[in-house]
């Protein structure tokens, strides 16, 4: 049996987590948002047009704040066409996917969805085939006073949205670097021009946040030369350096699918160094961070996408990238959410790409339920209980080696203490397909007036390819656990390939 130890002491925190770690991002792609988060004809629908269903289920998974309109798709985006009577919006072609893009669904929807959802937006701007001057209009229709005379945010109001939107996370483009990009820049070109429109930006509105595009993936020839060169032209005007990243088990190798998260944490760690190595060459006492705005599991639907995009262009609403998540796909969705929580002094933004049908925790069937997928879970239970303080815990595990990693730990895990509730959340991922491993928890440093178990659920004891579906969206779902609590000291047994949420009142 493998063996896992972790020490957990309240003094010795990491940082705060930003709430918005457990953001998302809708792109219009696909069926995101047409019968995704917007179907009027469907019985669910609101008097907006917004399924209620799907609605519910993001409320449920507690997302604080959503990326729109892109993703590849704003690289085109001609935001005037969003916005407006419907009858008067102009149907564009969407060159990112080969896509019909009638623009039914827009800025002001989109807004008004997110405050239905209790989210905020977190908006792109087009930067690919437009530049400072549009996203000066945008910003000015989106977060001016009326009263202030301003042309675009009178617009605005006379389409009946009095009130200025205050959206205040922008991002500078989305994966410039990227030869499939519209508008795709090199580095210099790229540095110079998102410098420059979050400078003019600011000169609206000093209080924004801006995320610089960094590299579209880790395999990318120019990474990391490409954070290098942009931040030494937008570093002081920047907030943050985006990282995009997906994983796929192509191979069928669950054991080095699973120890991916190694490749992350270099991933991670190469950034930080290279954003504190701009910082050190500025002399600058100003902090750049990072918005982690794209990340998931994504492999299952590329082949046959493909296929769709290059033979049957210019559909509207297409099925696009609708991966079906098994439970193993859960499994490394939880240990990136671990990996996050180890890294929330410098991540402070985390979109899971993306919310709805495309690469998504939910699901939706054209003239019938919403539901969840296997991801789902283990995102909602991080959102849920792991918001405060992130904990440094010392943890000793058993190793095994994967086809292409070496000593991976059995367990990986993560403490989360929310001192204002009195809670402390531990997650964890056994990852050893052979083994079921003893975990023992330290929580002396907790001892005190309170100390007791609320809840311990696991996922585990599913086939690697199990998957939910609309007819059952619990078939992979966390089931109650056991443990026993003595003097301090919580342990349990965490069964081979399993997610373990579990969670303490500590006084």
């Amino acid at each position: 049996m493998a063996e896992a130890k972790m020490t957990v002491d309240r003094e010795f925190r990491i940082a705060e987590i930003d709430r918005r770690i457990y953001g998302s991002f809708i792109e219009h792609l696909g069926r995101a948002v047409y019968t995704g988060i917007y179907q009027p004809e469907h019985y669910a629908a609101d008097e907006e047009g917004f399924r209620k269903d799907v609605i519910e289920l993001v409320k449920e998974l507690g997302v604080p704040i959503v990326r729109y309109p892109g993703g590849n798709y704003v690289s085109n985006f001609y935001w005037e066409d969003s916005v407006g009577p419907k009858e008067n919006r102009r149907t564009r072609l969407d060159l990112a996917w080969r896509s019909l893009e009638p623009n039914t669904f827009g800025i002001d929807e989109f807004q008004s969805w997110a405050k239905k959802t209790g989210s905020e937006v977190m908006m792109a701007v087009n930067l690919g085939t437009r530049g400072v001057k549009d996203a000066l209009n945008l910003l000015e229709y989106c977060n001016l006073d009326a009263g202030t005379g301003s042309v675009y945010a009178k617009m605005r109001a006379d389409f009946g949205h009095k009130e200025p939107y205050n959206i205040k996370t922008w991002c500078l483009g989305n994966e410039m670097d990227g030869p499939w990009q519209i508008g795709h820049k090199i580095a210099p070109e790229y540095g110079r021009l998102a410098a420059e429109t979050a400078k003019a930006m600011k000169y609206m509105d000093d209080s924004l946040e801006f995320v610089l595009c960094g590299s579209s993936n880790v395999d990318m020839e120019t990474f990391p030369e490409w954070e290098r060169i942009t931040l030494e032209e937008a570093y002081d005007y920047v907030d943050y350096v985006s990282l995009h990243q997906y994983y796929g088990n192509q191979a069928g190798d669950t054991a080095d699918f699973l120890a991916k998260t190694m490749d992350l944490e270099r991933f991670i760690h190469t950034i930080e160094c290279t954003i504190d190595y701009v910082r050190a060459v500025k002399r600058s006492k100003k902090q750049v961070n990072l918005s982690f705005d794209e990340w998931n599991v994504w492999y299952h639907s590329n082949a046959e996408d493909d296929r769709k995009m290059a033979e049957e262009p210019w559909r509207f609403a297409p099925h696009l990238l609708e991966d079906h998540y098994t439970f193993e796909d859960a499994l490394l969705v939880g240990l990136i959410l671990i990996t996050f929580l180890k890294h929330a002094d410098r991540i402070r933004i985390a979109c899971l790409a993306q919310l709805v049908n495309v690469i998504a925790p939910v699901m939706t069937e054209t003239d019938g339920p919403a539901w969840r997928q296997t991801i789902f879970y283990p995102f909602m239970q991080a959102s849920k209980y792991g918001r405060g303080t992130a904990l440094y815990c010392p943890l000793v595990s058993t190793k095994h080696d994967t086809s292409t990693h070496e000593d991976v730990t059995d367990v990986d895990a993560a403490a989360v203490y929310n001192e204002e509730k009195g809670d402390l959340a531990v997650f964890a991922v056994n990852r050893s397909t052979k083994e079921d491993a003893e975990f023992t928890l330290d929580l002396r440093s907790f001892m005190g007036k309170e100390l007791r178990v609320i809840e311990h659920t696991e996922m585990a004891g599913f086939d690697t390819g199990a998957v939910n579906s609309a007819c059952d969206d619990k078939a992979v779902s966390p089931k109650n656990a056991e443990g026993t609590l003595a003097d301090g000291v919580y342990r349990t047994n965490l069964s081979r390939l399993s997610w373990n949420c579990m969670v303490f009142r500590v006084g």
